[in-house]
């Protein structure tokens, strides 16, 4: 029995020291609180961000804190080359010092207050972290990041595109031109991205180092193997060679592709020609080198000007529109290099007689042509510019009123010998001749051997039913000289 009352008296005294340990230790953690709690420095053995801060206040440990970032760069860097730099704050970004002190402000009045921190302190120490907060002003960078703030001068991206080569007649493809231009938003964004990064790891005072992606430059619309470009170019191509002589005896106007590109356009890769504007080209050359049925100046042996009018003049070139425009087409879509006259309207009448012989230009006689002054009752025959028959003659009867016609009208044809007929049943007639040479319903030219006299008035009571008759041989210089289609040209 007295052993068990030993015990409990050892027990109770351990129990007691206990109690009076752990009261003395939280008298003695109450007092260091109080005097913590009236310090304005953080406990011994406290580190902030790695930064020793035992015995400092936020502020100093602030001013460690942020030592450094005044000192940190930001470089773009540019094909290796250094194309920008500038502080953090040239980027717009502030550290945000009062924030940075409520923080630190915090983590000191924890110590003061928190037992477990207390007792982390008194074990091995307190180690906090804060983040450094920052203000950024994003119209700052987006002034400090731009185009024409990088040292480089920028290069503008362009397309490729086709080129007529005019000493090679053909169309090549220029290449597209990689350049350096960018949006500024996109070189913005990017060092948004890197600074935040940068300023995130604590790390002051180093350089953040800012390579430009080559995939920001602005690239060409239009490369070189543009499907589109190049079936273009393959179509033009195929149409520049094209040149078109036209003919008007020695003289030329000549159609190229000076022209005919205003003619094309390409839909769909497909050339497309402009009708209406190929059409009106060919009206164009019908105005300009038409002769017939037009008012015909002309210049006649004896000196006198003369107007032969439109209505009788049945001589001359005129262009078969439809046909000329089809013959243009077919020489354009298969690329040609022609030499050629116009598509002609060759014959009149349904015995296909001719209409013109040849040309100068614009001048369709060209120095071969018969020329009959009715008044004076003379022929004049040219070839070559060279008077082949200078003659009287007869023509049609003024009194029987069978006068030849006035006019300018193509040589039908020739023939020899030939008999004409002619008249009513009243006076009816049917003579042979040796050189024929008709040219307007009937009437022609004829020797006439049955006349003695040629020239003067005989015409007024004793002329033809019509015809030019003429003395039997200059009938058959004329006839040995002439061909189908030659000018006659008869005038009073």
């Amino acid at each position: 029995m007295k052993k068990k009352s030993t015990g409990g008296r050892i027990f109770g005294v351990i129990i007691f020291l206990l109690i009076a340990v752990l009261a003395a230790v939280f008298v003695w953690m109450g007092m260091y609180l109080k005097e913590q709690s009236q310090t304005e420095t953080f406990f011994a053995n406290t580190t902030i961000n790695g930064v020793d801060a035992s015995g400092r206040t936020p502020e100093e440990v602030m001013a460690v804190l942020t030592s450094g970032y005044g000192d940190s760069t930001v470089s773009i860097y540019e094909a290796e080359e250094e194309a920008l730099t500038g502080t953090l704050a040239e980027y717009g970004y502030e550290v945000d010092f009062d924030t940075l002190q409520a923080s630190l402000e915090d983590k000191l009045r924890k110590q003061s207050t928190d037992l477990m921190t207390l007792v982390e302190s008194l074990i091995g120490g307190n180690t906090f972290s804060v983040e450094i907060p920052f203000s950024f002003d994003e119209d700052t960078l987006k002034a400090k990041v731009t185009a024409a703030n990088l040292a480089a001068e920028r290069v503008v991206s362009e397309d490729a595109y086709i080129k007529y080569k005019k000493k090679k007649n053909s169309y090549v493809i220029v290449p597209e031109v990689y350049g350096t231009e960018f949006k500024d938003e996109d070189l913005q964004g990017l060092v948004e991205e890197k600074i935040n990064g940068f300023i995130s790891t604590g790390k002051p005072g180093s350089a953040l180092t800012v390579d430009f992606p080559s995939e920001f430059y602005l690239k060409p619309a239009i490369t070189a193997d543009n499907e589109t470009l190049v079936t273009n170019c393959s179509i033009m191509d195929s149409y520049c060679k094209t040149k078109i002589t036209y003919q008007f005896g020695t003289q030329t106007q000549v159609l190229d592709w000076s022209t005919i590109q205003k003619w094309l356009s390409i839909r769909d890769g497909m050339a497309v020609l402009d009708e209406e504007a190929m059409y009106n080209y060919v009206v164009s050359l019908q105005a300009e080198y038409e002769t017939i049925h037009h008012d015909r100046k002309f210049h006649t042996s004896t000196g006198a000007d003369i107007v032969i009018p439109a209505s009788e003049n049945d001589y001359g070139y005129s262009i078969y529109e439809d046909g000329e425009y089809s013959q243009l087409y077919s020489d354009i879509t298969s690329n040609q290099v022609v030499t050629r006259e116009p598509v002609y309207v060759k014959t009149m009448s349904e015995y296909g007689n001719p209409i013109y012989y040849q040309r100068e230009g614009k001048d369709d006689l060209a120095g071969t042509y018969v020329e009959v002054n009715l008044t004076t009752q003379h022929l004049w025959f040219y070839k070559n510019h060279e008077l082949i028959v200078d003659t009287p003659i007869v023509s049609g009867c003024v009194a029987k009123k069978t006068e030849t016609k006035t006019g300018a009208f193509p040589l039908a044809y020739k023939q020899s010998p030939s008999v004409l007929k002619g008249g009513d049943a009243a006076d009816g007639y049917e003579t042979e001749v040796k050189y024929w040479m008709p040219f307007y319903e009937g009437q022609g030219m004829h020797d006439a051997d049955w006349r003695h006299d040629f020239g003067g008035n005989i015409y007024i009571n004793s002329g033809s039913h019509g015809c030019v008759n003429c003395p039997p041989a200059a009938a058959e210089k004329i006839y040995q000289n002439i061909e189908a289609g030659v000018a006659i040209i008869l005038y009073k």
